[in-house]
């Protein structure tokens, strides 16, 4: 009799399986980033997002990402920038001589004034940017 029992206890157990049920994530996301947006931002990234087939809070993590994000100026734009400032100075200090002498007693200081400026904004669009 005890035979019986034992194995219609046996019968009655089902063997564990551990694949029931979803798998576990192999990366949890667990922290969340706030982001205030326009109205026209969130339209604009839930359009790229529907366009590239994605949810946007996917999209918004594939971009940020792949995202190169530059400084505004360097430390070394700024100088440059300052430079930039002291040339339209004297630009539009040139261009008063020129009204008050006429332009072919200035024109060659303009044309040496002109050739840094081109010279200078060069540099600033070289900036490895």
């Amino acid at each position: 009799m005890e035979c019986e029992m034992e194995k219609t206890e046996t019968k009655d157990q089902k063997p564990y399986n551990p694949k029931v049920g979803r798998p576990p994530k192999k990366v949890k996301r667990q922290s969340q980033l706030m982001v205030r947006l326009t109205e026209n931002e969130r339209f604009l990234i839930e359009e790229k997002a529907r366009g590239a087939g994605m949810k946007p809070s996917a999209w918004f993590r594939q971009a940020a990402k792949k995202a190169k994000v530059l400084a505004r100026f360097t430390p070394g734009d700024l100088t440059f920038l300052r430079m930039l400032s002291g040339m339209a100075n004297n630009l539009n200090q040139l261009t008063r001589a020129a009204h008050r002498e006429g332009l072919v007693t200035v024109q060659k200081r303009c044309r040496e004034l002109l050739s840094d400026i081109d010279d200078i904004l060069k540099k600033l669009r070289n900036d490895d940017r």
